[in-house]
């Protein structure tokens, strides 16, 4: 006769089999059929299922009376543990046991003579209660927890953590398997995926040598943001050189750091950038907060489960209630909001019953614990009643725990009088938070609510702020800043879809916000500059909203003008703050959208787009636009585009070198600008004059004309104008090396004033001139420091020109210690920077730091040869430039110059200078290590290459193993690399070079090359 199965109770059932296939209706665990069916003689056996396994749970006759166990089979041992009476037997007790049994250690040594154990725990001596059998298991659980450390680079919570102690074990467990490098932590919103990740975290701080970085995502929509994001929590600053995310595999490559990545289910499509950050940063681990799995390699998953409730009125009237973190979120969070909220035998069993019918979700608690002030227990439970319908009621594709949380959040709107519905709405639309008057903003727009403006915007906040559903970002020294949880904000976006006010209040959102960057854009050369950019930078993320909105053209285009002046009011922000990618692609969006279309907004968004691809170095680009909104503002006769235009121009030919026709162009732009009574435009276009003189080397006119800008900064308190004018004041007296003595108070003043507004770019600059003075009076360390601390900050910013310069400098002080093979090697690396942006007048510096160190280095022949035609071809490019060398570099400049001249004598230098200056740059580069012939009378400027097998007639009577050692010596060979070619002794090639010197005259290395040149032998 077959065997009859077990029962099986699962998933909070117990289902039961009536035999051949037929089953009947399961009962729920904890009902009245339940204690029925437990209580009838013949059922003494059935099956528990769980996550931690399988388990029988049997009745036994014990004292007179029956009892129910659970057994599990575990190392070759059979254990079990006391469960209690049949009207004790709950699913929660069922599960608590089951827990205890998993927990306990393989070696028991309470286990028992016969393979069992009733004694689980040997500080006890008879059956456990239920609150021993919670406490038990908690101990264990808390057993295995890491230590934490005090320091941490993410948000320290202020509230303890409750019921999530196993779960932060696990997951630590998980994430310290080398196997595992990837753990998402998925379930619905509001499961407190993010608290359990903070506290996995916590624990983990010590296992990881290079710490946790903590990147909040809820703000971003655009997946392609998400390596910008992380590369912010790092406080690396994006470059134009690299990419963001091949700056995050350099960056991260050899660390070892865990990476919490935070709600990352808006940006899913950006998870293979994870998988591409593992697989090349060894030692990185990620966790990952997220609704949804992320479907790629090596993702380990684990499901956030609901905090532990209490299955029956029964179980919690035993006083084992603050076991179970359900119930004790809910008490705590009254009690912070109530702190004289008392509980009671009865009050316990409604607050139980809350959380159960909430599904021990946390958000879904906390809601309603922070409305315990105005409803009493009972109230509460009885408006959650009234819900239970909905709770159950979503789509049927959806998760079960998906529709819960939405309708969790309906019942906490619900509470909600209409003023707070209302605005509890409008205030979804931000992201990432928003200040008083921001909310003030979008709040009046009219004709929505006839309830609207029954109270102040501000009282309203405050209501929400005490019914959990708003919080108050704390800044010291900044305005009130409030915030909304993701899943609040997201519900609120749905109530607006549902009222059909989404269209009005993004709009009141935007315009708000283009009211806030046309306002920040108007002060932006005032004395509140600092404060304007650390205001743009706190509303990025509602910037960028806003923005998206006005992209999401109609067929009337009527977002297109918001969008223009989006651009325009920003340009300044992102190119400060260095977001030049975003603003660059955010204009051409703009513009693309806008072709064909007449605006007068269009043209002022392409000089916008032009002016970052400028400062990104794409000048190729930046010019041919450029021109053709010239020749299109010309045709619209629109002067204000038509003087940005001719700036721009200016700005990008000055790059190229022609100084002459810069200066033209800016003189152009400056006389517009005056003509419109353009202030703003004129101090751009006179301070890109003076910077034009003082590369033409007219340093009185410039010195002139950077005062004339100071004062009229200063006037206007424009602290950025003020540093500007007061770096290129000194820059012009160190040049021309005239009137020193305020050089280094106009430095630190201008230093200062670029540190207080936080422009990189200036304080470069400032670092770069400041290690020039060191440089110069001779304190090579603080040159040094100061150099390479200018060359950090332009490679943050991808500042080209800036690296160029930096690296030249430094390639200075290397010739200065004598270290000729690194200055070589910095003043190689100074050209390359300098020819990917074009910028002619480094090349030139660079082909001079070239040509010294070439000269220098070993003093041989050939480098005294090729360092004469760089210094040629530097001198024809400074000409056509119309480009001085400067005052201050005269000094070694011809110094350096003269002694290479008297190596090889004036009329060979003399030559192979002459040879340079016909020359491009790439052509001088060209020509290291190779012989040239110089040019005669009458010959072709053109450098051919001399033959080796040129007459050696007429030469004293040299033999012709002697005139193969004068070829080769004069190439510039050792003795020993002659040996080498020849295949002789170094001793037999001193020998013929005594000889040599004997017939010819000639007492050196060089007077023998000189005549070896002479009579064309190379």
């Amino acid at each position: 006769m077959p065997h009859k199965p077990l029962p099986v109770v699962s998933d909070h059932l117990l289902h039961l089999s009536l035999g051949e296939g037929s089953e009947r209706s399961p009962v729920t665990v904890g009902s009245e059929e339940w204690y029925c069916w437990l209580a009838e003689e013949q059922n003494r056996s059935f099956s528990f299922r769980n996550a931690q396994g399988t388990f029988t749970v049997r009745r036994e006759s014990k004292r007179h009376s029956w009892y129910w166990y659970i057994y599990r089979k575990s190392g070759g041992k059979l254990r079990k543990a006391y469960l209690g009476k049949t009207e004790e037997l709950t699913l929660t007790r069922l599960a608590l046991a089951a827990a205890m049994l998993v927990a306990q250690p393989g070696d028991d040594a309470g286990a028992g003579r016969h393979n069992t154990s009733e004694q689980v725990y040997p500080d006890h001596t008879g059956p456990l209660s239920d609150e021993q059998l919670l406490l038990q298991t908690s101990t264990n659980r808390s057993q295995n927890r890491p230590e934490s450390l005090n320091r941490s680079t993410f948000p320290t919570p202020l509230t303890s953590l409750i019921g999530r102690h196993q779960e932060a074990a696990t997951c630590s467990a998980l994430l310290q398997r080398a196997q595992v490098r990837l753990l998402i932590l998925t379930g619905p919103g509001g499961i407190g995926k993010t608290r359990l990740a903070l506290q996995i975290a916590t624990d983990l701080q010590q296992n990881f040598s290079d710490g946790v970085c903590f990147v909040p995502l809820e703000p971003l929509r655009d997946p392609s943001l998400v390596a910008s994001a992380i590369a912010y929590a790092l406080n690396l600053r994006e470059t134009t050189r690299t990419s963001v995310i091949d700056q995050l595999k350099d960056i991260l490559r050899d660390q070892h750091l865990l990476l919490l990545l935070d709600n990352f289910e808006q940006v899913a499509p950006a998870a293979p950038l994870l998988a591409d950050l593992l697989a090349a940063c060894p030692r990185l681990k990620v966790l990952v907060s997220s609704r949804t799995r992320l479907h790629i390699r090596g993702e380990q998953e684990y499901v956030v489960p609901p905090l532990a409730l209490p299955a029956s009125e029964q179980f919690v009237e035993n006083g084992a209630w603050p076991q179970f973190a359900a119930v004790a979120l809910f008490l705590q969070r009254a009690r912070a909001v109530q702190p004289e909220f008392q509980i009671t035998g009865s009050s316990i069993r409604i607050i139980a019953e809350i959380c159960l019918r909430l599904e021990g979700v946390p958000l879904a608690i906390e809601l309603a614990a922070a409305r315990i002030n105005h409803l009493p227990p009972q109230a509460l439970l009885s408006a959650l009643k009234r819900r239970l319908p909905l709770l159950t009621n979503g789509p049927q594709d959806a998760p079960v725990r998906q529709q819960t949380m939405r309708n969790t959040l309906a019942w906490s709107y619900s509470l909600l009088d209409p003023w707070e519905q209302w605005l509890l709405r409008r205030l979804s639309v931000f992201v990432g938070g928003f200040t008083l008057q921001a909310a003030e903003a979008v709040c009046s727009v009219p004709g929505d609510d006839a309830t609207a403006g029954t109270a102040s915007v501000f009282d309203g906040i405050a209501s929400l702020i005490d019914k959990s559903l708003l919080f108050q970002m704390q800044r010291e020294g900044e305005e009130p800043r409030f915030g909304m949880l993701e899943m609040t904000r997201e519900y609120g976006q749905e109530m607006l879809a549902l009222c059909e006010e989404t269209e009005a209040v993004r709009q009141a959102h935007a315009l708000s916000y283009l009211a806030l960057v046309e306002q920040a854009a108007h002060a932006w050369e005032g004395p509140l500059h600092a404060m304007w950019l650390a205001r743009l930078e706190r509303e990025h993320d509602n910037l960028r909203a806003a923005m998206q909105w006005s992209l999401e053209l109609e067929e009337d285009g009527k977002h297109l003008d918001v969008a223009c002046r989006f651009g325009g009011a920003l340009r300044s922000f992102w190119q400060v703050r260095g977001h030049f990618r975003e603003g660059r692609a955010f204009l051409e969006h703009v513009l693309a959208h806008s072709e064909g279309k007449e605006t007068s907004w269009r043209t002022k968004v392409l000089n916008d787009a032009i002016l970052l691809a400028i400062s990104q170095g794409d000048h190729v680009w930046g010019e041919a636009l450029c021109l053709e909104n010239l020749l299109r503002s010309r045709e619209l006769e629109d002067h204000c585009v038509i003087a940005h235009a001719l700036y721009l121009l200016g700005w990008l030919t000055l790059l190229k070198g022609d100084l002459a026709t810069a200066q033209a162009r800016l003189l152009e732009s400056l006389t517009l600008f005056r003509e419109m009574d353009d202030r703003r435009g004129s101090l751009v276009a006179l301070f890109w004059v003076g910077v034009t003189a003082t590369y033409q080397g007219e340093y009185p006119r410039a010195r002139a004309v950077f005062e004339q800008t100071l004062a009229m900064q200063r006037e206007l308190a424009n602290k950025r104008g003020i540093a500007w004018s007061l770096f290129h004041l000194a820059w012009v007296r160190f040049l021309s090396q005239s009137d020193l003595s305020p050089l280094h108070s106009l430095l630190t003043e201008a230093k200062a004033l670029f540190q207080e507004i936080s422009d990189p770019w200036g304080n470069a600059e400032c670092c770069q001139l400041l290690g020039r003075l060191a440089f110069q009076h001779s304190d090579t360390i603080t040159a040094v420091s100061l150099l390479e601390q200018s060359l950090m900050i332009f490679k943050e910013i991808g500042n080209r020109r800036g690296t160029a310069r930096a690296l030249l400098l430094l390639g200075e002080v290397a010739m200065k210690q004598q270290n000729w093979a690194r200055a070589r090697l910095l003043y190689e690396e100074s050209m390359a920077e300098a020819q990917e942006v074009s910028d002619t007048l480094e090349i030139a510096s660079a082909l001079e730091g070239i040509a010294g160190a070439a000269a220098t280095e070993g003093a041989a022949l050939a480098g005294v040869l090729w360092a004469a035609q760089l210094w040629g071809a530097a001198e024809a490019l400074r000409e056509f430039m119309g480009a001085p060398l400067p005052p201050v570099e005269h000094a070694i400049y011809k110094e350096r110059v003269d002694a290479a001249r008297a190596s090889i004598g004036r009329r060979l230098f003399s030559a192979y200078w002459a040879q340079g200056r016909t020359m491009t740059p790439e052509q001088a580069l060209a020509t290291q290590g190779k012989t040239l012939m110089p040019p005669q009378t009458g010959r072709s400027t053109e450098l051919p290459l001399l033959s080796s097998r040129s007459a050696a007639t007429d030469l004293a009577g040299l033999t012709v193993r002697e005139v193969e050692v004068l070829r080769w010596v004069a190439r510039g060979l050792t003795d020993a690399q002659v040996a080498e070619q020849l295949v002789i002794s170094p001793r037999t090639v001193t020998s013929h070079l005594s000889s040599i010197y004997n017939k010819l005259g000639v007492a050196s290395r060089t007077a023998a090359t000189r005549k070896a040149l002479d009579h064309h032998l190379i």
